[in-house]
C-alpha cells in the first residue's frame, strides 16, 4: 500500500489527481462543521444523547457526525446512496430503463442524470420531514415559514453539492468519488470511537489490564479487517474455452479464459438493506415515544443491535436470527438482479465459448446458477460473521462504537479498489512514457 502511494507521487498526473482528491476531502470536512442557519445545534445533540437504541447510529456513521451537528451537510450523500439503489432496482423492473442501461455509455449517462434528479427529490423530502418534525420540537427557535425554507434549502443544497463533489473526484481525482466521500465520513468518527473504547476498557485500570484490553481490541479489529480482505478478494473462477473458427484465411479463437464469480457478489448491500429495515421500526417508535415496558417496546428492543448478545437480557438476541436471515435473503436477491446466468450463457454461446464438460445454452446457465447459489451462500455467511463480530463484543463487553462490520467492509473495499485504480493509472502512465521515447 505505502509502496503504491510512493510510486503514485512520482507520476505527475497521478500526483495531481491525488492532491485534487485530498483538497476535495478538506472541503467536505469543512462543510461538515458549517451549521445550518437558524438552528439550535444543542437541541439535536441532546436529542441524540437521549436515544437508547441504535436506530440513528447507522445514519450518523454514514454522515460523519454532520447530522448530529446539524451542519449544511446534515443529509450528506445518503440521498444519493438511496437513489442509486432505487435506480438499480428499477432498471430491472422497468423495461425502458433496462434498454437504456444496455445502450452503453450514452444510456448510462441518462440513468446517471435521472439518479441526480431522484437524489435532489429525496434530499428535499428528507430535509422537509426533519424540518417539520424537529423544528416543532425546538430545533428551530421561533420557527416560521422563512426559517423553515432556509433550513430545507440549506440541507438540500448541501446534499446536492456533496453529490457534485463525489462526481468531480471520480472524474478528476482517484477512485469512486461517492465511495471516498462515504469512507471519509466513517473514518472521521473512528478517533472518537477509539477514545470511547479507551475510557471504557483502559483508562483507570492497572497497566497489565490496560495492555491486555488494548491487545484484545486491536486483535478484534485486525481479525475483522483480515476477514473482510479475504471476503473481498475471494473468487470462484469458472473456466471457459473458445472454439477455433475461420475468419477469412485465418483461424481465430481457441483461447482459454475464465469467468470470475466473486464470493461476496452483493458486497455490503445486503447488510445495508437489513440494517435499514431493522432501523425503520425503531425510528418510528422513537418519534411516537413507544413505551419500553409494553409489547411494542419489547419488539423494538429485539430489533435493536445494542441489546444483542447481552448476557443479562439473552431473550433479545432473537433479533440476531432475523438479521442473519435478512442478510442471506438480500444477498440472493441482489445477486439475482445484478448477475443473469441466462444472459451470460447466451453471450458465451454466440461467441463460441463453452465451459469444459458443460453443453452450451441452458445446461450452461443451469450450471452457473448452481455455482452461484453455492458461492452466494458462502459469501453471505462470511458477511454475516464479519458484521456480527463487533456486535458480539458490543453486547458482551459494552464496547459501543459507531463503526462496526458494515463500516469496516466499506472502508476496506473502497481502499482496495482505489489502490487498484492508482496502480492501473501508474501502469498506463509508464506505458505512455515508454512509447513517447
Amino acid at each position: 500500500m505505502l509502496e503504491t502511494l510512493r510510486n503514485a507521487f512520482k507520476v505527475k498526473d497521478v500526483r495531481k489527481r491525488l492532491m485534487y482528491t485530498l483538497a476535495m476531502l478538506v472541503v467536505i470536512r469543512l462543510g461538515c462543521q458549517l451549521p445550518v442557519p437558524g438552528v439550535d445545534r444543542e437541541y439535536l445533540t441532546n436529542w441524540f444523547a437521549s436515544q437508547t437504541g441504535d436506530a440513528f447510529n447507522f445514519f450518523s456513521a454514514f454522515t460523519g457526525g454532520s447530522f448530529e451537528q446539524m451542519s449544511i451537510f446534515a443529509l450528506n450523500i445518503t440521498p444519493y446512496i438511496t437513489s442509486s439503489i432505487i435506480m438499480q432496482l428499477l432498471t430491472i423492473a422497468i423495461p425502458a430503463l433496462e434498454e437504456m442501461h444496455k445502450d452503453g455509455e450514452e444510456g448510462r449517462k441518462k440513468i446517471a442524470a435521472i439518479t441526480r434528479y431522484v437524489t435532489v427529490g429525496l434530499a428535499l423530502m428528507e430535509s422537509l420531514a426533519m424540518t417539520v418534525g424537529f423544528g416543532r420540537g425546538g430545533l428551530i427557535p421561533d420557527m416560521n415559514f422563512l426559517k423553515g425554507v432556509t433550513v430545507v434549502a440549506s440541507m438540500t443544497a448541501g446534499s446536492a453539492f456533496l453529490m457534485w463533489v463525489g462526481e468531480q473526484i471520480t472524474e478528476h481525482g482517484v477512485g469512486n468519488g461517492i465511495s471516498i466521500v462515504l469512507v471519509i465520513n466513517i473514518l472521521s468518527r473512528i478517533p472518537s470511537d477509539l477514545a470511547s473504547l479507551y475510557d471504557t476498557f483502559i483508562k483507570g485500570n492497572t497497566l497489565a489490564k490496560g495492555v491486555l484490553a488494548a491487545v484484545i481490541i486491536l486483535a478484534v479489529i485486525a481479525v475483522t479487517i483480515v476477514l473482510v480482505i479475504m471476503l473481498s478478494d475471494a473468487t470462484r473462477r469458472i473456466p471457459v474455452q473458445y472454439a477455433k473458427k475461420m475468419q477469412g484465411r485465418k483461424m481465430v479463437g481457441g483461447q482459454s479464459t475464465f469467468i470470475p464469480l466473486k464470493v461476496n457478489t452483493a458486497g455490503v448491500i445486503p447488510v445495508i438493506f437489513a440494517s435499514s429495515l431493522l432501523s425503520i421500526p425503531q425510528m418510528i417508535a422513537s418519534f411516537m415515544k413507544v413505551s419500553a415496558d409494553g409489547i411494542g417496546g419489547k419488539i423494538i428492543a429485539v430489533l435493536s443491535q445494542n441489546n444483542w448478545f447481552n448476557p443479562s437480557r439473552p431473550v433479545y438476541s432473537i433479533g440476531v436470527i432475523l438479521y442473519i436471515l435478512m442478510i442471506i435473503g438480500f444477498a440472493y436477491f441482489y445477486t439475482s438482479i445484478t448477475f443473469n446466468p441466462i444472459e451470460v450463457a447466451d453471450n458465451m454461446k454466440k461467441q463460441g465459448g463453452f465451459i469444459p464438460g458443460i453443453r452450451p445454452g441452458k445446461p450452461t446457465s443451469d450450471y452457473l446458477n448452481k455455482i452461484l447459489n453455492y458461492i452466494v451462500f458462502i459469501g453471505a455467511i462470511g458477511l454475516t460473521i464479519v458484521v456480527l463480530i463487533p456486535i458480539f463484543f458490543n453486547g458482551v463487553f459494552g464496547a459501543y462504537v459507531s463503526f462496526g462490520g458494515t463500516s469496516i467492509i466499506i472502508i476496506v473495499g473502497v481502499v482496495l479498489e482505489t489502490l487498484k485504480q492508482i496502480e492501473s493509472q501508474i501502469v498506463v502512465r509508464n506505458y505512455k512514457g515508454f512509447l513517447s521515447e
